[in-house]
């Protein structure tokens, strides 16, 4: 009996191996047919600073030479491995979900805070002191140079920018600032609490700026928006209603679309995620629901 007992142990031990084994080999296999390229040291002028840009080609890149790709922006490109980038394009492409798409992760840096905001003016901490650098780098020396090297689509429906907390933030001003550029814009757990100081003469001093940003736009841009927030994004609640900031802030948002044009539940979606929290764990979760609203067949 305890022979028996011993032999039955290995062979379930081997066949956990064998499974541990073919698992990792198929993720593996998976992940290949997504090939990343990186860019080190990608200089900005704007900027005076240099950063690794990762750039993921969809399956089948090097056998179409002369197809073009929709195109991604992604804010907080050090982060991929978390938002577990490649391994969902890989599965979304594989499952026939999305078109064949080129991802472009743009890593920030310790300058983050004044990096990513909105360019018109630093919020009431003096945080976003850069952001109009930021946006020129990203406008006018990443985008053509990947437009230059790789097979990018010429058609700004096809391009879109996305990224999570302030680099949602970020994402949604360059593209307000930028419509020509681009037709997509994600977001999840925006920073839309993103407020002006008491003596800024740029915007009207205490109101949040995305907000303010869309109150003052005289033409509707041509964009496709998405936004999630998650109920458990924060706890604050300023005026006590029982929908905490990170919530109202993004459906005050979308209000303001709405009232300049946007049609909610078309060119404007709102995803929110019961019991999310502000992490990656979330906005892994979420991805592959915006990567199939944005670039699905």
């Amino acid at each position: 009996m305890i022979e028996y007992l011993i032999l039955l142990t290995a062979v379930l031990t081997l066949l956990l191996i064998l499974i541990i084994y073919e698992t990792k080999r198929r993720r593996a296999e998976l992940l290949a047919t997504v090939e990343v390229v990186t860019l080190p040291n990608f200089a900005s002028k704007h900027l005076g600073n240099s950063r690794e840009i990762t750039v993921f080609l969809p399956p089948g890149y090097a056998q179409a030479a002369n197809r073009r790709y929709p195109t991604l922006y992604v804010n907080d490109g050090q982060d991929q491995e978390a938002l577990q980038l490649r391994e969902t394009l890989a599965k979304l492409c594989q499952r026939r979900q999305i078109r064949p798409i080129i991802v472009v992760a743009v890593p920030t840096n310790e300058d983050r805070l004044q990096e990513y905001g909105t360019a018109v003016c630093p919020n009431a901490q003096n945080l976003g002191t850069k952001a109009g650098e930021y946006g020129r780098f990203f406008t006018a020396e990443l985008m053509p140079a990947i437009n230059q090297q790789f097979r990018t689509s010429q058609n700004p429906a096809e391009i879109g920018i996305f990224g999570v907390s302030l680099g949602g933030l970020s994402a949604f001003d360059i593209a307000w600032n930028q419509p020509e550029l681009f037709g997509i814009v994600g977001v999840m757990s925006g920073s839309f609490w993103w407020r002006a100081a008491e003596d800024e003469t740029k915007m009207p001093p205490n109101q949040l700026i995305a907000h303010e940003m869309v109150k003052q736009t005289a033409e509707k841009p041509a964009l496709r928006l998405w936004f999630e927030a998650a109920t458990q994004d924060e706890a604050s609640d300023r005026d006590n209603n029982g929908v905490i900031d990170a919530i109202q802030d993004t459906l005050e948002l979308i209000d303001e679309l709405e009232k300049i044009g946007f049609r909610r539940g078309e060119e404007v979606v709102y995803v929110e995620v019961p019991g999310g929290r502000h992490n990656y764990d979330t906005w892994a979760q979420v991805f592959p629901h915006f990567l199939r609203w944005a670039f699905g067949k």
